[in-house]
């Protein structure tokens, strides 16, 4: 299939500006006509899902690319839900906020705009072409999406049904458009298209985001990779812990957010890795316990094929299923240190009844969500009230953790004068 990324590109420019213009209710119509759409649709969706899905098998892709291309009656209903809410959640385009008058009568403000073009890389995750065409829709920017092979039938059914959506709502198709070829080489083609491209967006692994690093000539967001740790401190209430490390672990393993290393106060292993490990290897984990950590085991390790020792790799993995490391820490300063040493910037917490201890880790951690009791797994837009996410930043700029609605605008200065000249 020969694609044309160019005149894609030029074609989002041309659609971005009608739909940054597009009347606020015109948009939450079409986020609207999406959602009716998908709940109406015919089994296209899932029979070109199932298609995928035994091509990607066949092709030997992981378990957990596998489960997060899989669509389901559920999954269905949440990207339906998905829309609905950012539909409903407040416009942030043409707000206007910082406004002050000037001694010399000038008013000035900033007001909130499109950022323009955003191309987003991502793989796996159908649900994500929904979300992301979703945000673009309503923040007025256009949207071109360059999914994996392992979902390509599945997109091409949404971004078909998405780009019907908006022509019924009166906004132009091309405000969503999806690059249907596999072809490698198109990637780098699109990440040197600067003069057209305002924003890049990957979501995925490693690889994809070191391709991303060498060849992107315009602003790119970074997210996606989380290693993610609960620090159980010596005041943390044990038997509480252990339902909220199995949620933060089991409640959904592939994705980004979901727990991978418990550190635990030297003082506590003893008495609460034996019962952590048996929670989580009755719901199938494999646990990869450290010296200490086996120790506190003794023989009921020894047999068991779901603990095993670690190594000093199984630190700083993003497992993306059900396996698990522990490590034995001395103090809070250790667990900081192991965290800035092995984390990505994600999401990591602190288990603890220690008000100062919350305090220092809240201040010391730089992650892009650090909790207090509370699952890694809450680092979501959904969750954050921000009705879906374009990706997780781990990064400082220009937005960190989830971006949503406003953190995919940007602002221009407006002033008005009364005919006013510069002394």
């Amino acid at each position: 299939m020969t694609v044309d990324i160019r005149s894609m590109a030029l074609n989002a420019r041309s659609a971005g500006r009608d739909l940054g213009l597009a009347p606020s209710e015109t948009r939450n119509a079409a986020l609207l006509e999406i959602a009716d759409r998908l709940g109406k649709i015919d089994d296209s969706l899932m029979e070109a899902n199932r298609g995928d899905i035994a091509e990607a098998h066949e092709a030997g892709l992981s378990p957990a690319l596998l489960d997060r291309s899989t669509l389901n009656p559920a999954r269905i209903q949440a990207m339906i839900d998905g829309c609905r809410a950012v539909a409903a959640l407040p416009d942030p385009l043409g707000q206007v906020f910082d406004g002050k008058t000037l001694g010399n009568g000038l008013k000035v403000a900033k007001k909130r705009v499109p950022l323009g073009v955003m191309g987003v890389i991502f793989e796996s995750r159908p649900n994500v072409t929904v979300e992301i065409s979703a945000l673009g829709i309503k923040t007025g920017n256009s949207v071109i999406l360059r999914g994996g092979r392992e979902v390509l039938r599945t997109n091409q059914v949404l971004v078909q049904l998405i780009r019907e959506a908006c022509t019924a709502a009166g906004l132009p198709d091309d405000a969503v458009q999806l690059i249907g070829s596999t072809d490698r080489a198109l990637v780098p083609e699109m990440l040197g298209m600067d003069d057209l491209i305002d924003l890049v967006i990957p979501r995925g692994g490693t690889g994809l985001q070191n391709l991303v690093k060498q060849h992107a000539r315009m602003p790119v967001v970074y997210g996606g990779i989380g290693v993610c740790h609960l620090y159980v401190d010596a005041t943390a209430d044990l038997e509480r812990s252990l339902p909220l490390i199995n949620n933060a672990k089991t409640q959904a393993p592939s994705v980004c957010n979901a727990l991978d290393t418990v550190l635990v106060h030297h003082s506590r292993v003893g008495d609460f890795v034996p019962g952590m490990v048996a929670d989580l290897n009755a719901a199938g984990v494999r646990v990869l316990c450290d010296e200490a950590s086996l120790a506190a085991l003794g023989d009921d390790a020894v047999e068991n094929e779901l603990v095993a020792a670690a190594t000093e790799d199984d630190y700083g993995q993003e497992f993306l299923g059900l396996t698990l490391s522990v490590k034995a820490v001395d103090s809070l300063d250790e667990a900081v240190s192991h965290i800035a040493m092995y984390g990505t910037a994600h999401s990591d917490g602190i288990l603890t009844n220690d008000y100062a201890n919350a305090m220092r880790f809240l201040d010391e951690v730089d992650s892009s969500a650090v909790y207090v009791n509370a699952s890694t797994r809450f680092t979501d837009g959904g969750q954050f009230g921000l009705g879906a996410e374009v990706a997780i930043s781990t990064q400082r700029m220009h937005a960190r953790g989830p971006l949503g609605l406003q953190e995919l605008t940007t602002y221009k200065w407006i002033i008005q004068g009364d005919y006013t000249v510069r002394a």
